[in-house]
């Protein structure tokens, strides 16, 4: 009743694009229905794209019935928030970033922090190789010996899986995508967690999905406030990282792991665990996938942090028959695999190199990790936690001082950071800030941060 009367309004054009529409009490009280009933309704509506959210000023008319229709803006279906803290701002500046500008806002690894001599040689046997492999479309599922090696890596993990439970994809968030593809209506609730990797938003914004966050804690989700959550919203989708947790660095304990796993079968939660630094830790944390035996459980990955983020190349771990429900949706999206691409992955992942690579990156990593905390404690910013291993410091800002700001400012000044709040969807992460310590090996970087930081302090004293 409620969606067909702003459905008719809309078409009667007593609501043109951009309009706002009633409050949800004005809206109850007319048709004499329960508020319960209007948000519901609004739900639904902003989740088919008809009308638009806007914080703190109410719902508005994206497109008009029988009309030309408002392109969809992925940016425009999150709130309306300064653009220094939307996911896409600290996309674009690390992407776009000039070469001699610093990153540690970036989620990668300096170039020759990687392989990059594995990786040449490689290339090298490959273009001596069948045309086959120079030309070709790959198979839909992916590279089976490239599949059968990652099923192996996964069982060092305790994962099981076999080379027909693993597709391959273009990458981490690839593999994302077409799974909201598959398990995502319009309107649908994904929970993520609170402090999470911002692009979970832009993807699930993308499928005009509800966001419900759930505040993570140095041992994994607040297992109380995921049951709350689960029992207020009844999601479909749950994405979260489990072994080395973006943007903190916390690690899931056994015990939430398990009371994760119980509130999401009794509730009928589908689970997403994104894996992709797992290579960066010096011993297994405990995943969800292991635990669940890849039932409700779809366990994903890709390469782009430890071997090359221009040769792209994920994987999604999922059921034999969701695999091949995903297979279909690939071949609709994407065709054929990239075949040239998973062999380069697997020529460098098999020969022999590899391990070599991951142990002294992880050394390095480590090393870098307590020098680069040391330097940020002097500046008065204090890490959240002391991750055990990965490249990520989240940290507290002194002064209660405003991310966003000193992020702003600091670009102008050729560094790229990733506030807070970029992380937040409850927006209540305003004085911390996400740091890539490798991206941090240059001594300017921190005479810069020093300097932004004293200038924050002194508006902040001034205001």
């Amino acid at each position: 009743m409620v969606m067909e009367t702003i459905r008719q309004r809309i078409a009667g054009r007593a609501l043109l694009p951009g309009a706002k529409l009633p409050s949800i009490r004005k809206l109850a009280a007319t048709l004499k229905v329960s508020t319960s009933t209007v948000v519901e309704a609004y739900d639904r509506l902003v989740g088919e794209g008809t009308i638009l959210p806007r914080p703190g000023s109410g719902f508005y008319v994206t497109h008009q019935a029988g009309g030309a229709a408002i392109p969809f803006s992925v940016a425009d279906a999150g709130p309306k928030r300064d653009r220094a803290v939307d996911p896409f701002w600290v996309s674009r500046q690390s992407l776009e970033a000039d070469a001699g500008d610093a990153k540690p806002g970036c989620g990668w690894l300096p170039p020759d922090w990687l392989p990059e001599e594995s990786i040449r040689r490689t290339l090298r046997t490959l273009s001596r190789a069948r045309n086959p492999i120079l030309a070709e479309y790959g198979s839909p599922l992916g590279l089976t010996p490239l599949r059968q090696l990652i099923g192996r890596r996964m069982a060092e993990r305790g994962i099981e899986a076999t080379p027909d439970q693993i597709l391959l994809m273009e990458s981490g968030t690839q593999a994302i995508d077409i799974l909201c593809r598959l398990l995502l209506e319009p309107g649908d609730t994904a929970l993520v967690d609170d402090p999470c990797y911002f692009n979970f938003h832009a993807l699930l914004r993308a499928h005009r999905a509800r966001i419900v966050g759930v505040p993570y804690t140095p041992s994994g989700p607040d297992t109380d406030a995921f049951a709350k959550a689960v029992a207020d919203h009844r999601p479909r989708l749950y994405i979260t990282n489990s072994a080395i947790h973006n943007p903190t660095g916390a690690v899931l304990s056994p015990v939430s792991a398990h009371r994760v796993l119980k509130i999401a079968e009794a509730n009928d939660v589908i689970i997403i665990e994104d894996d992709i630094f797992a290579d960066l830790e010096h011993s297994p944390a405990p995943r969800l996938a292991a635990f669940d035996g890849l039932d409700r459980v779809i366990h994903i990955g890709s390469f782009s942090k430890t071997l090359s983020a221009s040769g792209r190349c994920g994987f999604i771990a999922a059921r034999a028959e969701w695999i091949d429900s995903l297979t279909d949706l690939k071949i609709a999206t994407t065709f054929g695999g990239g075949r040239l691409t998973a062999e380069l992955v697997y020529g460098v992942l098999s020969d022999g190199t590899y391990r070599k690579h991951l142990e002294a990156l992880r050394q390095r990593l480590s090393k870098t990790m307590q020098t680069v905390s040391t330097r940020l404690l002097n500046l008065g910013v204090t890490p959240w936690l002391d991750p055990q291993a990965g490249m990520f410091l989240w940290c507290r800002l002194p002064d209660e001082i405003d991310a966003t700001e000193v992020a702003r400012t600091a670009l102008r000044q050729g560094l790229v950071l990733a506030p807070g709040n970029a992380f937040s969807l409850s927006q209540t992460a305003t004085g911390f800030m996400r740091f890539n310590v490798s991206q941090m090996q240059e001594p300017q970087v921190f005479d810069l941060l020093r300097d932004v930081l004293a200038a924050q302090r002194g508006q902040k004293d001034g205001a």
